[in-house]
């Protein structure tokens, strides 16, 4: 991919030579087109350094623009990437202005244009700022970030510059994965727990923190697919460049999936859906009357059986978590439910459940794979890149194949 990499005048700008290298190391081609306000915080000769090209900076210089450069520049870019984005070159932008080499080239392009905001928390939420934002989005900008954290100033907000691995990785994908293995595939996962109401203040859930459907979202979109992620409630940011949507209960998933399972090659049921929930919820609190009480369960949908069930059914991916015998109950689910796939974990106290690291493994009809303990973000990378290999054998598998028989009658003289 080429990448135009424009930087704007914020601090966050000390952070692009790291951004360059994350792009590069994708596989990246870097062009940067650094504003005035920009060279105040990071030189040209650190950025040609780091990105083996010329530093472009000046509408006005003659020897480029002998040819039009900035034109030339305009159509080399597949993407043009404005991080740091203040808030001075989101209102160009939003205006139309091009006072600069930087905005100018964004008036001239056709290429997508993303933009990491990185300002004060103030004024990231300035209804200026805010109507910006809007507007851009509203022309089809991506606009990545900002994080929520502590800002060079010294206060603590919204509107720091998103971290050079995040923004690689929403544009281009993760280092060293197959990336375009799902190209034009439409990835749906399912993650975090689900919530059954007993009465207003009261629920029954259980442990899922959501960590590992995330990750799993997260490297489907990495892969090049569009990436569907359907939550259960969880305290986590939704990865950049996925679509998000927010469910409570089992039967409130079960209802998403099916509204967007239409068009979905691939379905990853990373979710933990409570088995059972309470056969009624109380409209008010109930009042503690009594020293016992009985409560009446009655079964969840089951998403992922539906899902597997359906002519023509995605390529199905199941998650099985145990506390024990997890080879066992993983094949069972695999068989019974008819699945391509199963990834099986083991769960308990001391793993599986809120921690960043995960052992699994994966079984499909004929096979296996064991991966190691990892963090679940890259195990998400090495079990979608198995999943995206899988999923081309089945679909090969399954084609119809045209076969010609050729015969000769002999006829009686």
């Amino acid at each position: 991919m080429n990448i135009v990499l424009g930087i704007s005048g914020g601090i966050a700008a000390y952070k692009t030579p790291d951004l360059v290298r994350r792009l590069k190391e994708r596989g990246a081609e870097v062009q940067i087109v650094l504003t005035a306000s920009g060279e105040e915080f990071v030189t040209p000769t650190a950025l040609q350094a780091v990105s083996g090209r010329p530093i472009r900076n000046n509408l006005w210089d003659k020897e480029a623009e002998a040819s039009m450069s900035h034109i030339e520049l305009a159509r080399w870019a597949e993407l043009v990437l404005i991080a740091p984005a203040t808030a001075e070159i989101m209102s160009r932008l939003a205006g139309g202005g091009a006072p600069d080499l930087l905005s100018t080239l964004c008036l001239a392009t056709e290429a997508p244009i993303a933009v990491a905001p990185a300002m004060n928390r103030v004024m990231w939420a300035n209804p200026a700022v805010q109507a910006n934002r809007r507007l851009l989005e509203e022309r089809g900008m991506t606009i990545l970030g900002p994080d929520t954290g502590s800002q060079a100033c010294g206060e603590i907000g919204a509107g720091r510059m998103i971290e050079p691995e995040a923004i690689a990785d929403a544009i281009v994908g993760a280092p060293g994965s197959r990336r375009g293995a799902l190209a034009g595939k439409t990835v749906m996962v399912t993650a975090g727990p689900t919530r059954e109401p007993i009465d207003p203040v009261r629920y029954i859930t259980n442990r899922s923190s959501g960590k590992m459907g995330y990750a799993m979202a997260r490297a489907a979109r990495a892969h090049g697919a569009r990436a569907i992620l359907v939550s259960g409630p969880v305290a986590l940011d939704p990865p950049y460049g996925v679509e998000l949507h927010r469910t409570e209960t089992a039967e409130q998933m079960y209802a998403k999936t099916h509204e967007l399972i239409g068009d979905v090659d691939v379905f990853i049921a990373a979710a933990a859906v409570s088995d059972y929930r309470p056969a009624g919820s109380h409209v008010k609190k109930i009042k503690k009357t009594a020293d016992t009480m009985t409560l009446e369960l009655v079964r969840s949908p089951d998403i992922l059986a539906s899902v597997a069930a359906l002519d023509p059914a995605p390529f199905t991916v199941g998650f099985a978590a145990e506390t024990h015998e997890v080879e066992t109950y993983a094949k069972a689910k695999l068989d019974k439910k008819r699945l391509d796939m199963i990834v099986a974990n083991r769960v308990g106290a001391d793993c599986g459940f809120d921690f960043d690291d995960n052992a699994v493994t994966v079984y499909w009809p004929g096979g296996e794979q064991a991966f190691a303990e990892a963090a679940k973000i890259e195990l998400a990378e090495d079990l979608m890149a198995l999943i995206a290999e899988r999923y081309e054998t089945v679909r090969e598998e399954a084609e119809p194949r045209l076969v010609i028989v050729s015969s000769i009658a002999a006829s009686k003289d």
